[in-house]
């Protein structure tokens, strides 16, 4: 485990056989290995996410579904790292110098795993067409974009709900590339948290939540600006819907503050209490939202909507995914997997949650929460385009006038 004495005390037991950058391809690998399941579970359900996303359909029932393809890329991507771990095993044997001086072969695995993003791989049978689409949406997203709803504005906010999950594994990145490209630095030593500055890491953490911020303000101006306003209301739950990612921004904060004034020997007490404050505010608002804005369940609902026999307690009528006692584990999955902060409240966890192993399985923890989550976000979004039949022809309709602009099959 880690802080084993008998390695040297710059490089714990864990970077020695994993390190950093090895860590941020695994959870990218393992991303598009849960989408796979996503896309097969729920197609699974009769539950069209490409007409969800305004993803090109299949324009042959005889052509594989979306999954095959995504699994593909799974596949080699796993392939390409699997090599490249066993070559720096080979290399280095867990031994300290070696593991640093040898950063090169994580680091190349690194770039090729985002190359095989974005480089066109026919003869490997590896459509590129789909990964096109993605890169398309990330430099929407990017900068807080958001398409129109006949544009393909769910996916939008998908993926950026995504990308507020993966903020820990951006900033991790990033460190990666500043202690590869620093003088006398290596990507595979003992990770450098401050690595361009206190703050600059921090500051990057907040990307994520900023562009979901800033595309939940999109939304509000769209519903004020519409001719339709009596139908769509003013707009206050995209406000509420910010004011809830703007919740993420004192923890990140209050958090590098922390860490600072523990190097600098300063006195954080009132920091703390403010830390641990910012962090219930943050998970409790969260956690609420998914299951009564995400989600659409009654639990937080009045006292006669949760209680109506028309569905299980607290959840609501159609439930496509499973049974209700799912749902139930799920709620509380997510409630758990929200608080994991508070492992840093307990004496003897406190300090156990630095280790770069407990870093790491806390980042794959919110990843893995995060995959969860998706199934029920899609199925609420499915239920609301459906249950109505108001929206089942846009739907429809799009899908098919987006096959005809794209004659190539997205992936």
């Amino acid at each position: 485990m880690d802080g084993d004495p008998v390695v040297e005390p710059e490089l714990d037991s864990f970077s020695l056989t994993f390190p950093l950058p090895y860590r941020v391809a695994f959870i990218v690998i393992i991303a598009v290995w849960g989408w796979g399941l996503n896309l097969q579970f729920l197609h699974n359900r009769k539950i069209d996410v490409p007409s969800l996303i305004r993803y090109p359909g299949r324009s042959s029932p005889t052509q594989l579904p979306h999954h095959h393809s995504t699994y593909r890329l799974a596949t080699l991507l796993s392939l390409s790292s699997a090599v490249s771990i066993f070559t720096f095993w080979s290399f280095t044997r867990r031994d300290p110098k070696r593991v640093i001086d040898y950063d090169w072969i994580p680091m190349t695995n690194l770039a090729v795993t985002a190359a095989l993003f974005v480089l066109p791989l026919r003869r490997l049978s590896v459509s590129h067409s789909g990964r096109r689409r993605l890169l398309a949406t990330l430099r929407r997203v990017s900068v807080g974009g958001l398409a129109e709803a006949k544009d393909g504005k769910f996916g939008d906010i998908l993926l950026a709900d995504v990308l507020t999950s993966y903020a820990k594994v951006l900033g991790d990145l990033f460190i990666c590339l500043c202690m590869f490209f620093t003088r006398n630095g290596s990507a595979t030593d003992r990770p450098d948290r401050s690595c361009g500055g206190t703050y600059l890491v921090p500051l990057l953490l907040t990307i994520p939540s900023a562009i979901r911020l800033r595309q939940c303000l999109i939304e509000y101006l769209r519903v004020r600006n519409s001719p339709f306003k009596e139908s769509t209301g003013w707009g206050g739950q995209h406000l509420a819907n910010a004011a809830k990612y703007s919740t993420a921004f004192p923890v990140i904060i209050l958090n590098a503050m922390l860490r600072n004034a523990n190097t600098n020997g300063t006195p954080t007490t009132s920091l703390y209490r403010a830390w641990i404050v910012a962090c219930l505010l943050n998970s409790l608002y969260s956690f609420y939202w998914d299951v009564a804005k995400d989600w659409d369940l009654t639990l937080f609902a009045g006292v006669q909507e949760r209680n109506s026999p028309d569905h299980p307690f607290g959840l609501r009528r159609r439930l496509l995914i499973h049974k209700p006692v799912v749902y139930y584990f799920v709620i509380a999955l997510d409630l758990a997997l929200r608080c994991t902060w508070m492992i840093k409240l307990h004496p003897h966890l406190n300090t156990i949650s630095d280790f770069e192993s407990s870093i790491f399985l806390i980042e794959f923890c919110e990843v893995f929460r995060r995959w969860v989550w998706i199934f029920f976000r899609v199925e609420t979004e499915w239920i609301r385009n459906t249950s109505t039949g108001l929206g089942v022809d846009d739907i429809l309709m799009s899908n098919f006038n987006t096959r005809n602009e794209d004659e190539e099959y997205v992936d």
